[in-house]
């Protein structure tokens, strides 16, 4: 604690770090608007509802956007967007729990529901993993009987469906936010909560067969007896990469298992050109699904809130090297001797291995002459490790421990956040976004049939236009070369949002939302260690340097701040999308259900206490260790 004590009075010298100095917050919050329904809306319903006998008290109305028709799904499970052929990768026993589980609730569908999700009844488990238009019925049945139940409680509850916020007006004086509409509607409210989803601000050029993102998945489809017969380029090879290849695949053939059990991919005829190229940097596949054997993460699972506290460094920051030492050694080191592997377990004990050491050593074990090969040798220690309930330690454990990190990013130094995104960040995404086994079975069915390749290498988009394509330049080695695609998919995922492309203008125009800028704890010593450093998003102020983050700059319990590190205190942003400089480890729905819960919890804290919170992390974690669902 003396290092965080020192720390405080560093930043409240110098106002540097907005995160620690936020003002007593009002809690009311008569009439509560939220922005997007999906997941993250969901879960923020979810932990009002836990906690009605309190809110009840507080809340007489709430007001639910959303820019779709469709309420309480979300882009990545609605029928506009997606489709039957694209699989979830989160099994239900992975999902923090609605009102019941998924798996309670597939069992309750019929057999004639079931057939249109593609389901059989017989299989269903709650370590299976289905397509992403069943979760997405799943949770649409969840956010209206969590809506019924909140009704029930004399709570008001409006739904506006397409219906976009396209800006927010906000009255400091008053403690009130005017929400204006699609429709010309101006709507004021005491409390609002930005819980909107993805965000795709590229547009597409159909003319040159480029397509920034494959949403809504019908967009690249072909039209009715038509096909692809041609070459089609992807810009990544992650899961939305494999979303494109199951969704056109099955328009261009037909998956067939053999009497061995092994798929086969067949061409249909006039479609025998037609295959697809993914681009990689570093030309790697996901990792694979694994057995689990706590599937819910916890922050504090492996120590206690005081040993964060032993990771600061002089200046009073949390360094992910102490953090590593201190915290995730011993976790890990228990891990890979469970998984038997002790070679890994005996460079952990080396007093000189450091974070990034881990992140080679164990991203070299996942590098293969050709990856569908390695894949293919993955699967079987995959499939093991599933049909006999054995889990894999390790990923779980640096899942867990990249968890906790994440729940704490904003005492990190902007030199470790940067080590975060660059280095750590890629590694971990390939390893815990893991591929359902399903999914790796089609894509080595369509390698054996010479339907799908990998190449390795950087990929620039090239301006000039050649016979309506698009030309890439791939670099790989200090190599060029130049390829042109009829058709070429942006999945390398959402783009971070930076407050230039923040939704709501006038917000921006007036200093309420600004971009993070997190100090350095030794800035000469970064700039000697990185000769790639960006001036750019580096400031100079109060006597100290800043990385200006992308997203936006909101305390730790998600209350925006403005240009002067106060907080806008009735509008809090728990969207994933614009939290990305803060909460870099945030994706998933157990993350939605966390940011959402400690929301929540922040205000019950305030009202039991009648004393507002500060918003600051020394009293958040507070609200960690007393939950036991976080």
């Amino acid at each position: 604690m003396k290092f965080y004590k020192q720390r405080e009075k560093y930043y409240k010298t110098y106002l540097v770090f907005p995160l620690y100095f936020s003002c007593i917050k009002s809690i009311t919050m008569k009439n509560l608007a939220i922005i997007g329904s999906g997941a993250t809306s969901i879960y923020l319903l979810k932990h009002i509802l836990d906690n009605i006998e309190v809110l009840k008290k507080e809340i007489l109305t709430i007001s639910i956007f959303e820019k779709s028709y469709i309420l309480g799904m979300g882009m990545p499970y609605n029928p506009e967007t997606t489709d039957l052929y694209n699989l979830s990768n989160i099994s239900s026993e992975e999902l923090p729990k609605l009102q019941i589980t998924f798996e309670e609730w597939l069992l309750q569908q019929n057999q004639k529901s079931l057939n249109k999700l593609g389901i059989k009844k017989e299989m269903i488990s709650k370590s299976e993993v289905y397509n992403r238009l069943a979760l997405g019925q799943y949770l649409q049945n969840q956010y209206q009987t969590i809506l019924s139940n909140i009704k029930f409680e004399n709570i008001t509850v409006n739904e506006l469906p397409h219906t976009e916020v396209i800006d927010i007006l906000y009255d400091n004086e008053n403690k009130k936010a005017t929400l204006i509409t699609n429709h010309n509607e101006e709507l004021v409210f005491n409390k609002v909560i930005v819980a909107t989803g993805h965000i795709w601000n590229e547009k597409d050029n159909i003319l040159q067969g480029y397509y920034a993102s494959p949403w809504p998945i019908k967009k690249i489809l072909p039209k009715e007896n038509t096909f692809h017969n041609y070459t089609i380029g992807t810009l990544g090879a992650s899961l939305s990469a494999f979303d494109v290849v199951s969704s056109l695949s099955r328009r261009h053939g037909n998956f067939i298992e053999d009497k061995n059990g092994n798929l086969k991919y067949i061409s249909n005829k006039g479609a025998e050109n037609f295959k697809i190229v993914m681009h990689s940097v570093n030309g790697w596949l996901p990792h694979l699904q694994y057995e689990q054997e706590k599937p819910i993460r916890q922050i504090y699972r492996h120590f206690s809130k005081e040993d964060i506290y032993d990771c600061f460094d002089r200046n009073g920051f949390l360094r992910i090297e102490n953090y590593f030492n201190k915290c995730c050694l011993k976790p890990l080191i228990e891990a890979f001797k469970k998984d038997n592997l002790f070679e890994m377990a005996n460079k952990l004990q080396d007093s000189k291995y450091t974070i990034k050491d881990f992140v080679n050593d164990m991203s070299k074990r996942h590098e293969y002459e050709n990856a569908f090969e390695g894949m293919r040798l993955e699967m079987k220690d995959s499939k093991k490790s599933i049909e006999n309930k054995k889990p894999i330690h390790w990923k779980e454990v640096i899942d867990d421990l990249m968890y906790t990190l994440n729940f704490h990013a904003e005492l990190l130094p902007a030199e470790d956040h940067l080590l975060f995104h660059q280095n750590i960040m890629p590694f971990l995404m390939n390893v815990i976004a893991a591929m359902p086994i399903p999914s790796a079975r089609i894509l080595l069915a369509l390698h054996d049939a010479n339907k799908i390749e990998i190449i390795k290498g950087y990929v620039t988009l090239l301006d000039e236009t050649t016979n309506n394509k698009t030309k890439i330049k791939v670099t790989h080695n200090e190599k060029e070369h130049i390829l042109e695609y009829q058709m070429f998919i942006n999945c390398s995922g959402q783009p971070p949002v930076t407050v230039d492309n923040y939704p709501f203008p006038s917000l921006i125009k007036n200093s309420y939302v600004v971009s993070p800028k997190i100090p350095f704890s030794n800035y000469n010593a970064y700039v000697k260690n990185n000769d790639a450093h960006e001036e750019k998003n580096i400031t100079y102020r109060h006597q100290n340097h800043y990385y200006i983050f992308p997203g936006i700059n909101v305390d730790s319990s998600y209350t925006i701040l403005d240009k002067n590190n106060q907080p806008i205190t009735n509008i809090h942003d728990i969207s994933f999308t614009h939290l990305t400089g803060l909460r870099p480890y945030s994706y998933g729905l157990q993350a939605c259900s966390a940011t959402s819960e400690i929301l929540v919890s922040s205000w019950i804290k305030a009202i039991k206490n009648e004393e507002p919170i500060q918003g600051n992390i020394e009293e958040i974690v507070e609200i960690y260790a007393e939950n036991p669902h976080l």
